[in-house]
């Protein structure tokens, strides 16, 4: 299985792309900038994406659903509860002092909790952890016999995501961590949206937010 995290556009976001090497599909998840590196991305390793598939509705993880999606294929998928955040798109560059207008693209269908999307080998598991926005999704997926978890801005590195752009509240993120993440075990990588990665383990003892 071939899995890349890159980091896209101003904020940094990070896309993962998971793909299927012998059949060729893929998942690509928060492509939300940088459209050409993620189709060149693609390119090299021969995968054509099945689904594009977002965190949420912030503008640097979906903002560029439009353009990659003409650019690459695949079907683009939101949980529906950010669907109203994902109107106002327009709106979010303002929210954090950047220029930066787009307008919200065709939705293909809606992502729910424990969905599972498969693209080849690729088996991609939707887990609802609402807090940094309503529909905040996390996903999970097997890399190498080992679960990963893509947590979009819900957990990072000794941190909790924002809920002051359209989100609920803090005591939503952290209930939606330590119900939902924490079934994982300790051991478990976690690629958040932005910065490094970290391990369940490391978040369940060492986040301030969290211990």
């Amino acid at each position: 299985m071939i899995a890349l995290h890159v980091p896209v556009g101003p904020l940094g976001c990070n896309c993962s792309i998971l793909g299927d090497p012998e059949g060729g599909e893929a998942i690509v998840v928060d492509g939300g900038d940088d459209v050409e590196w993620i189709a060149s991305i693609l390119d090299e390793h021969k995968l054509r994406p099945k689904y594009l598939v977002h965190t949420h509705a912030h503008f640097d993880h979906i903002g560029a659903l439009g353009a990659l999606r003409e650019r690459v294929g695949g079907e683009g998928l939101l949980h529906p509860a950010d669907r109203p955040l994902y109107a106002r798109l327009a709106e979010q560059g303002r929210w954090v002092g950047l220029p930066i207008t787009l307008a919200p693209a065709k939705l293909d269908g809606d992502l729910e909790d424990k969905l599972v999307l498969q693209a080849g080998s690729v088996r991609l598991t939707c887990i609802h952890t609402p807090g940094h926005t309503p529909g905040s999704t996390s996903f999970a997926v097997e890399v190498d016999g080992r679960p990963r978890i893509l947590s979009g801005d819900t957990l990072f590195r000794g941190s909790v995501g924002r809920w002051d752009l359209g989100g609920t509240s803090l005591e939503d993120i952290v209930h939606s961590i330590r119900t939902r993440l924490f079934e994982y075990a300790d051991a478990t990588v976690v690629i958040p949206g932005h910065g490094p990665a970290t391990t369940i383990g490391d978040e369940r003892t060492g986040n301030p937010y969290l211990v």
